[in-house]
């Protein structure tokens, strides 16, 4: 069990997938970049990579581009394989074990946060 305010700590977000590509040489790696509706100093949107070990359930991944998925955005980096990942997708097992993802009911502005 954690505390709520240990529960509170967490950000969570929607973000829209920009672009989906294999981690050179793992069969289960997808790397991400994912849109929250960051900007840099020139207005320029600002994309997160994420690396997520979903590939095996998707073989057509690049259906992946342009949906709304949740993640937490506030871990710490981390190196996976080679690629850094800032942030974790979020899902859930199907009933079918493979994972199904959590979105929006409509569409919402990138990097919506979850109350």
């Amino acid at each position: 069990m954690i505390t709520y305010d240990d529960f509170k700590k967490l950000t969570m977000q929607i973000g829209t997938v920009k672009l989906v590509e294999p981690v050179e040489g793992s069969d289960k790696l997808l790397r991400c970049e994912i849109d929250f509706g960051e900007k840099d100093d020139e207005g320029n949107s600002v994309l997160r990579q994420i690396v997520s070990g979903i590939r095996e359930y998707y073989p057509e991944y690049e259906l992946l581009v342009g949906k709304q998925l949740l993640y937490v955005t506030n871990l710490e980096p981390r190196d996976i394989r080679g690629v850094t990942s800032n942030g974790m997708l979020m899902a859930v097992d199907g009933i079918d074990g493979k994972p199904v993802f959590l979105v929006p009911e409509t569409s919402v502005a990138p990097g919506t946060v979850v109350r």
